[in-house]
């Protein structure tokens, strides 16, 4: 997979940008975690690809305006649901983001990130950027990113949305 565009906040997302059928999906401001978990009927786990502490890519590196050669605890996962995989996911978070209640962080295992964010009072996101990948078979995927503050604490959310997820119709995706 490769990114053919890169990371960018729109006020009002064109279609040229993003197609309407993506927007439900990837422009939600609400819990992933909870949506996926709705739509599978509760055929959800998290999948732990990677995780370790590395150097955050250079987009990320200013995303989060961390100074310097910092690392950062890298997590990559998959959300799948059914057996498939419906979303791929990068976290980026600083070292000086897991103090506090925030240490709980480095320990998740296969637990959402998601359930975390979204239970947590102090949390804030900042705007969502997009941005389109594309697979060797030539297949266009668009993925999302937002700063997440916790404790005024950032930390970045990365997601790639797989194309099963324009598989569920707009009724379903709410039972």
């Amino acid at each position: 997979m490769r990114q053919i565009t890169s990371w960018r906040h729109y006020r009002l997302v064109p279609d040229s940008v993003l197609p309407r059928d993506w927007h439900s999906w990837v422009l939600d401001r609400g819990s992933l975690t909870k949506r996926l978990i709705q739509v599978s009927h509760g055929d959800f786990h998290v999948n732990i690809c990677h995780q370790s502490w590395e150097y955050p890519k250079p987009n990320e590196t200013l995303a989060l305006q961390l100074g310097g050669r910092r690392k950062a605890l890298v997590r990559e996962v998959e959300l799948i649901c059914g057996g498939e995989v419906w979303v791929k996911a990068r976290s980026v978070i600083p070292g000086s983001t897991l103090s506090g209640v925030e240490t709980q962080l480095k320990n998740l295992g296969t637990k959402p990130l998601g359930a975390f964010l979204f239970k947590s009072r102090s949390m804030r996101r900042k705007a969502i950027e997009l941005a389109r990948f594309s697979a060797k078979d030539g297949d266009d995927f668009f993925g999302r990113r937002s700063i997440f503050l916790l404790h005024d604490k950032p930390l970045l959310v990365s997601e790639l949305f797989m194309p099963i997820v324009l598989t569920i119709s707009k009724d379903e995706q709410y039972n």
